[in-house]
């Protein structure tokens, strides 16, 4: 045995590092847990919830966070580390490691501010395009300041710890230290088997549970969970059960099954009215809310353009996003199938070749395109859509004489626009009838435009709203004088929301967005009043061209869909939701299943219901089968033969 009087002096910079560490991460949560405001009830239980349970987590994180510490004062020998040269390693370190802590802890608070949630997968995809992030910062903070702040900050802890951190080691052996280093490797290894992020999943408050946790342990289970297995983590059905729930959820009144293989989900489409080869044109806005507009009851309405455009266009009013990131909008809109957990379809390997709103385009003769303001290798957008059968142009494609304004994310909208204008003339030229999905970037972070075109500051992300609506409203104006304006056919909506965070797991009235189809010529003013899905757009689009076709699409006309059969998928990168018949099933991993009553208005507690066994089941027969037949390759569009004989 050895006694531990001869190991203390040496591991006491530990003990240092370990106050320091704890006072910053319970500082942390006290500062986002007062940015949340309202979000949190002034409740003693939820306050010792989250400061309790994150003390543990805090533990937890500390142990793995201070191995490099641990590792110093483990193996440099006694000579070296009382001497100069050990006092100067060991103080650099302990900097930088305090320098790390407090990096951190502002990045949280910016992170909060953003998504109201601790770091997460989307922490973890922008650590991979650090250009847009670091840019992004750049022009939103003012990142000198802060790091000076942070500088300044770490040298006042590190020189009021300089006592503890003091060098004294007169005893230890290599062997006592052994022991110390032993110890923590096996408090590592348990902690590892024994704690998950899903322990703190405890109250109906996802605020709570979120301020309960620790954003370095946070940020790291993110990145072991960027894929998720769905019949490793979450609840399933039999196979065969599974496939055949779906096959029956799939049929409506005009489609038809192409053969009796169970796990064949390609159908024939029959339109009920003649075809109409008008051009298509869908514009998915950044992160545009529903309730920004007065349309949807936005009081006061920062999209005039929009609403006066609803007064002529046929208004969904109950559109719900399929997630909480573009990529997972994108997925939605070109491929229609459910969010399966883990990484968007758009970024998971082997994504080529799949079945796609441009597949029936392009046997139908169009030609099909996805335009976007920023850079298309951002989220893998330009090899994803190139795989798929669209012809892709980003900002890369637009003169730089040609842009009004531009930030780290990309060109104005108005510039986008202008690009997308250039490519229908050139397809109308051709004459080629087009489709053309164009993803919009200003309604992004740091929110700037071009001066002049709306009254309201830059930075702001109302001001923002106002501009990308303006943009909408310049872009039909400029369409209207174009030869091919009466016979196009605009679908104007979103990717996402404009903030996915709230007091329920899934907030639903997070996940609202709005949807506008215009084509005075051809669609006449109207309200579709029921539920929809973001999935559920292409094919809605294809039958109001009256097309027929092959489809492997997850989501239904909702015009040919039966009265009662409404509903819609909702999620982020964990938790999967099925919205129908006032209920939202909720799948997580580690097979929980669960079921509450959403709230489609407020950011409120959505209370917990008794699960509806058949609900339950179509949830999972939904979500199971999306992710089997994407990860066996069988949404390919090489198996459903996409155009029928015209």
């Amino acid at each position: 045995m050895y006694p531990i009087s001869s190991v203390w002096p040496r591991f006491r910079p530990l003990a240092w590092l370990a106050a320091v560490f704890l006072s910053i991460s319970t500082l942390t949560r006290l500062a986002l847990l007062i940015a949340t405001g309202d979000g949190l009830p002034a409740s003693p239980g939820y306050w010792l919830f989250s400061f309790v349970v994150g003390f543990g987590y805090d533990l937890v994180t500390f142990v793995d966070f201070a191995w490099p510490l641990v590792l110093l004062l483990w193996l440099m020998p006694r000579r070296w580390y009382t001497a100069r040269f050990g006092r100067s390693v060991l103080a650099v370190l302990c900097y930088v490691l305090v320098f790390v802590l407090l990096f951190v802890a502002g990045a949280e608070w910016t992170f909060w501010d953003e998504f109201q949630t601790r770091f997460n997968f989307i922490a973890v995809d922008y650590l991979i395009y650090t250009n847009e992030v670091i840019g992004n910062i750049r022009e939103s903070y003012p990142i000198r300041t802060i790091v000076a702040g942070i500088l300044f900050a770490t040298a006042a802890i590190f020189m009021l710890g300089r006592r503890w951190r003091r060098p004294d080691d007169t005893s230890s052996t290599f062997g006592s230290r052994s022991v110390v280093a032993g110890g923590w490797l096996l408090i590592t290894v348990l902690t590892a088997l024994a704690v998950s992020g899903n322990l703190k999943q405890q109250t109906s408050n996802e605020y709570v549970n979120q301020l309960a946790g620790n954003g370095i342990y946070e940020f790291f289970a993110a990145v072991r969970s960027s894929e998720l297995s769905y019949p490793r983590f979450y609840t399933t059905l039999p196979e065969a059960t599974a496939f055949a729930n779906l096959r029956t959820l799939l049929e409506t009144p005009d489609a038809q099954f192409v053969s009796d293989d169970p796990l064949d989900i390609t159908r024939t489409i029959r339109a009920d009215r003649d075809e109409r080869r008008l051009n298509v044109v869908l514009i998915s806005i950044e992160s545009l809310s529903a309730f920004y507009s007065g349309a949807y009851g936005g009081n006061p309405s920062l999209t005039p353009e929009l609403d006066k455009l609803s007064r002529e266009s046929l208004l969904f009013t109950r559109l719900y996003a399929s997630g909480t990131r573009t990529v997972r909008g994108l997925e939605a809109l070109a491929l229609s199938v459910p969010p399966t957990p883990g990484e968007s379809i758009v970024k998971r390997p082997r994504n080529e070749g799949l079945f796609s709103m441009a597949t029936v385009f392009n046997d139908k003769g169009y030609v099909s395109e996805f335009l976007y303001g920023g850079y298309g290798a951002f989220d893998n957008m330009n090899y994803f859509f190139g795989s798929n059968g669209y012809e892709v142009h980003d900002r890369g494609d637009i003169a730089p004489d040609k842009i009004h304004q531009a930030n780290i994310w990309g060109v104005a909208d108005e510039d986008l626009y202008s690009l997308a204008l250039d490519e229908f003339d050139r397809a109308y030229t051709a004459g080629k009838p087009f489709f053309a999905h164009v993803m919009t970037t200003s309604n992004h972070r740091p929110y700037t435009f071009p001066e002049g075109r709306v009254d309201a500051p830059q930075g702001k992300r109302e001001s923002a709203v106002r501009y990308t609506d303006w943009a909408v409203g310049d872009l039909l104006r400029r369409a209207r004088g174009k030869p091919w304006f009466d016979d196009t056919l605009f679908v104007i909506t979103a990717d996402h929301c404009a903030s996915s965070g709230g007091i329920a797991s899934l907030p639903v009235f997070r996940y609202h967005i709005p949807l506008i189809i215009y084509s005075p010529k051809h669609i006449p003013a109207a309200r579709m009043e029921r539920l929809i899905g973001q999935v559920d757009i292409a094919p809605t689009v294809l039958g109001l061209l009256g097309m027929s076709y092959r489809s492997r699409f997850f989501g239904a006309d909702i015009f040919r869909l039966e009265p009662g059969r409404e509903r819609a998928f909702i999620g982020n990168y964990q938790r999967l939701g099925y919205l129908r018949n006032d209920q939202l099933i909720e799948l997580s991993p580690g097979g929980h299943l669960g079921s509450v009553k959403p709230d489609y208005e407020k950011n409120n507690v959505q209370p917990e219901v008794a699960v509806d066994a058949t609900l339950a089941h179509e949830a999972i027969s939904y979500y199971q089968t999306a992710s089997y037949l994407f990860s066996n390759g069988m949404l390919s569009a090489r198996r459903a033969d996409a155009a029928l004989p015209r």
